[in-house]
């Protein structure tokens, strides 16, 4: 069988068993006795049951939320068939939905999962706090490029928050404590002023001790401590106005830690500092870092701390051999903060026609800073250059030593002043490296969609939306290495008044905008009274003006100058985009996508309780502009493409036995075009595009034998392919191959390598040329490598003495048989960074084969008016790749979770006292890995599940 009939096979077998994909209980329909009440949603900008949208979506109401324990989206996910969640590098996180996630990095990337709150497109991060008085979560699964539009090429999640009852008062009140010292405090007051305006008023806070030990200090870190306040206003001047004001507003400031625990197996080379073959409980060969061959003696000589033939700055630090335990000394820092206001006008026109208008303003700040290297590093009393350098350097020393002898970092900031400008932080008697990730956006959104209701076979949608966003960003990474480098290898003649600056690294993107802007409709006609067929189409329009620069080791800056960009040296020496005459404080690039998506939709309501449907959508992610990088360094290219997704889906919805017995399934088959993957190399991130192909099957049900017992499953089957396409893999540049050589670069701490083009091996040309280093054996590969420089190899293999080439038997006056990059005129630019690997029939990243989830829940009522709920959840996520590369230390095994909860409940449910406990099994599972660039050492930094909670807590509702 060929793929496409085997694809039509799957698709037409969902289709004959008469299943769906669906879940249990949001806002509820009527129901018959003992029968499993449907759910009102509203994923297609109206109001429907859930069984009677045919499209792949679950729901979940607040009380469903409650006893399945779906705190946060780490929660969340667990519960959804084919969908994960993950934390990620620079305060990011990734919603996977059916293998589609969040691949990109880069300030102008875009989440493929679409984010509303009540219908309206945000940038809020609703994914960093827990959830509280909701009406419902509806997640859609797979393209939504009409209604939803831009970059709901996974799905979509929606928020809908719970409004003011004009009806009655009402009030509710719950405090949990549980282990980690974690105090919960939720309210709830609804008031109606009168039979047309009301007010409603909700909050939320969270207080707990850091769920990871720091040996180091003795100290617990990632703890938490936040809040968050919504206040609504209902205005209904008539039957048929509906106004809601809605503002939201959270704030967060602790020690949390983004990172997770990082992982290495030590490359005893120092050309890597990770090895590729497993992840262990090692600490990075400080010999590969751009700080640890800073202060190398084979670089600044008798001031260096260390040798490449001893030990390095990390050699002896222990890291636990336990995901929840650290060794560093530092303390993070996480500050978020969010703001947000919307209006909604929802008018009905007579009887045929409904209008809603959506608008809404949000502000969100994030700025989080954390140990770089995960570990401590050797006491500085054991460098031999320090003392040296404290003498030759008085001015340097005094800023960059404190009283007690301890060495200080700058603080980084864009004032680029840091250390020898006052800025420092934190004073240590072992070096220090931290990142800080810092992010402002602000937004608003306006949308209008006119929606009929005819009494005949037509009826239609149609709407447009504009979406304004104004960003800017930082990522820097400070360490007392840089600083210390930085007054030694900056010009001879200056050294005693200026240093070489900025003294730490920064990309920089102090502008990055969107204005995007989209028309949509849908046609709806029905066949006959059981056959309705849907038609969308949706244009959008991205435009990404950017700005941008990065910062390290540029020019010369005064010592005592407050801020850096004032020295006479900055605008006479460096220069951003070379490509336009004349130096350039930034690069200034924009960027401009125009896409038409759609969905065609065939439905059949076989009976009352069975529906099958067959669709066909696109879907859209827009492409954007790659991170700044220090064009002296490397060319690369400075953009990349959108993202489309032809989607084909087959689906059933069904209740049987009376309706005690929801079934449901989908099948879906997607071609992937111009897939956005990230990788870190030479100091920062690069999105490459590749295609690839998707398609599995979802199944979910509801049973409810009888009125004291639900069951809940799920379980999904997922088959992501890479189409061909080819990579260099940081983890190991060789490729795999023993005749190439992996260089660690002097001036850059970057990889390049040595790749023969024919019969001569690397190896031979090191033997040939002694002078360009002694080659070693690198861990976990099957090749050797060398610190070096690779601007003197290619020189070498470009313009080799005749002698070098008489001794490989190549004739002199040509170039020797390594490959290398040239311009357009020839000239040699740089050795190539890896050897490129097929990644050709590689699972997607994030994108686990099999997934199911398994729930049971029992209520006991008692003669007086009490009850007690008993409840239990399974899920278990199948194995899966952390990158596109599929390596075996790539792999994430499969996990499981399991929560319990106990709750008895009052009278009318006027009261209830609740006992849980989540993730019984105190699993430490990974969910996510990200490798760093090589300058960094190749560490990986790993995001776990949360660890075992348990608690009680106590509440009331009236």
């Amino acid at each position: 069988m060929n793929i496409a009939a085997h694809h039509a096979a799957l698709l037409i077998g969902v289709s004959s068993i008469g299943l769906l994909a669906a879940s249990a209980h949001a806002q509820e329909a009527s129901a018959p006795s003992g029968a499993i009440a449907d759910i009102v949603v509203t994923a297609q900008r109206q109001s429907e049951t859930l069984q009677s949208v045919p499209i792949s979506i679950s729901a979940f109401s607040g009380e469903a939320l409650e006893k399945q324990q779906i705190k946060n989206a780490l929660d969340l996910q667990l519960s959804l068939p084919n969908v994960t969640f993950t934390k990620t590098n620079f305060t990011n996180s990734s919603f996977t939905i059916r293998g589609v996630g969040d691949l990109c990095v880069g300030a102008s990337c875009e989440s493929a999962t679409g984010i509303h709150v009540n219908d309206m497109p945000t940038i809020t991060r609703l994914f960093e706090t827990e959830y509280f008085d909701l009406q419902r979560i509806e997640v859609l699964r797979g393209p939504q490029g009409t209604l939803y539009g831009r970059n709901a090429t996974s799905g979509v999640v929606n928020f809908i928050t719970n409004r003011p009852d004009l009806t009655k008062f009402g009030a509710s009140s719950e405090i949990e404590y549980g282990n980690y010292k974690s105090v919960k405090v939720k309210g709830m007051i609804n008031i109606p002023l009168s039979d047309r305006l009301g007010v409603r008023l909700a909050g939320y806070y969270l207080n707990r001790d850091g769920y990871t030990k720091d040996i180091a200090n003795n100290s617990r870190i990632d703890g938490r401590d936040l809040y968050a306040l919504r206040g609504s206003v209902r205005f209904q001047p008539s039957d048929a106005t509906t106004l809601d004001i809605i503002g939201y507003y959270f704030r967060e400031k602790d020690d949390r830690n983004r990172v997770g625990k990082q992982l290495c197996h030590r490359d005893t080379s120092g050309v890597l500092g990770c090895a590729p073959d497993r992840l262990g409980y090692d600490v990075v060969n400080g010999h590969a870092t751009i700080t640890g061959i800073l202060t190398n003696s084979e670089v600044i000589g008798p001031l260096g701390w260390t040798s490449r033939s001893g030990p390095d700055i990390y050699a002896g630090i222990v890291n636990p051999a336990d995901m929840r335990t650290v060794n560093s000394g530092y303390t993070p820092r996480y500050f978020a903060e969010d703001k947000q206001i919307q209006i909604r006008w929802e008018q009905k026109i007579g009887d045929t026609l409904d209008l809603g208008v959506i608008g809404g303003y949000t502000k969100t700040e994030v700025d989080s800073q954390t140990d770089y290297f995960g570990s401590r590093g050797r006491s500085i009393s054991t460098f031999p250059g320090i003392p040296i350098f404290q003498a030759v350097f008085p001015t340097a020393a005094a800023s960059l030593f404190d009283s007690a002898g301890n060495i200080c970092a700058s603080a980084p900031d864009r004032s680029y002043a840091g250390v020898y400008g006052g800025h420092r932080q934190s004073c240590m008697a072992s070096p220090t490296t931290a990142d800080r990730s810092t992010g402002r956006s602000r937004a608003y959104s306006l949308e209008a969609h006119l929606t009929s209701h005819f009494d005949g076979k037509f009826n239609f949608l149609a709407g447009g939306i504009y979406y304004n966003v104004k960003s800017d960003y930082n990522f820097f990474i400070a360490g007392t290495g840089f600083d210390y480098a930085a007054a030694i290898i900056g010009p001879p003649e200056l050294s005693a008044t200026h240093y070489l600056g900025p003294s730490f690294y920064n990309s920089e993107t102090s502008d990055i905008s969107l204005k995007s802007y989209g028309i949509f409709g849908e046609i709806y006609y029905d066949l006959n009274d059981r056959l309705k067929f849907t038609a969308g189409m949706r244009y959008s329009s991205d435009k990404k003006p950017e700005v941008d620069r990065a910062f390290l080791y540029n020019f010369p800056v005064p010592y005592g100058s407050t801020n850096a960009l004032t020295s006479p040296f900055f605008p006479l020496l460096y220069d951003q985009d070379p490509a336009i005459p004349g130096n350039q404080a930034n690069r200034v690039l924009s960027v401009k996508f125009g896409e038409i998506t759609g969905r065609a939709l065939l439905d059949w309501q076989v009976t009352d309780d069975n529906l099958l449907y067959l669709s066909a959508s696109r879907g859209y992610k827009s492409g954007g502009i790659n991170p700044p990088f220090d064009p002296s360094l490397f060319t690369a290219p400075a953009t990349f493409k959108p993202e489309i997704i032809q989607a084909l889906e087959i689906g059933s919805k069904n209740k049987f036995a009376g309706g005690k017995l929801v079934l449901n399934a989908s099948a879906f088959y997607y071609d992937y075009s111009n897939l956005q993957l990230s990788r870190l190399i030479n100091r920062t991130a690069f999105n490459d595009n590749t295609n690839a192909s998707i398609y599995g099957v979802e199944i979910e049900s509801v049973i409810r034998p009888d009125p004291a017992w639900q069951f809940n499953l799920s379980a999904s089957y997922l088959h992501s392919k890479i189409k061909n396409f080819s990579l260099d893999d940081s983890r190991d540049p060789s490729g795999g191959r023993s005749d190439t050589v992996i260089v660690k670069d002097a001036a850059s701490a970057a990889n390049c390598v040595v790749q023969p083009t024919g019969a001569i091996t690397a190896q031979a040309l090191f033997a040939a040329a002694p002078a360009l280093g002694a080659l070693q054996p690198v861990t976990g590969t099957n090749t050797s490598g060398v610190f070096s420089s690779c601007a003197a190899i290619l020189q070498m293999i470009a313009e080799p003495p005749p002698a070098i080439s008489t001794l490989l038997g190549v004739a002199p006056g040509g170039p020797l048989p390594f490959a290398f990059n040239r311009d357009l005129t020839g000239a040699p630019l740089s050795l190539p960074s890896g050897v490129a690997v097929p990644l050709s029939g590689n699972q997607l990243p994030q994108a686990p084969t099999w997934k199911f989830s398994a729930g049971a829940q029992h209520v006991s009522e008692f003669d007086n008016g009490m009850s007690l709920v008993l409840r239990v959840d399974l899920t278990y996520t199948g194995e899966y790749f952390s990158r596109s590369f599929n390596r075996p230390v790539d792999r994430i095994k499969g996990y499981e979770v399991v929560n319990a909860q106990a709750q008895l409940n009052g009278r009318d449910d006027k009261w209830f006292v609740r006992a849980f406990v989540q993730n019984l099994t105190a699993n430490n599972a990974i969910t996510g890995q990200y490798v760093s660039d090589p300058a960094s050492g190749l560490y990986t930094n790993s995001f776990t599940l949360e660890p075992r909670r348990y608690g009680v807590a106590a509440g009331f509702e009236f």
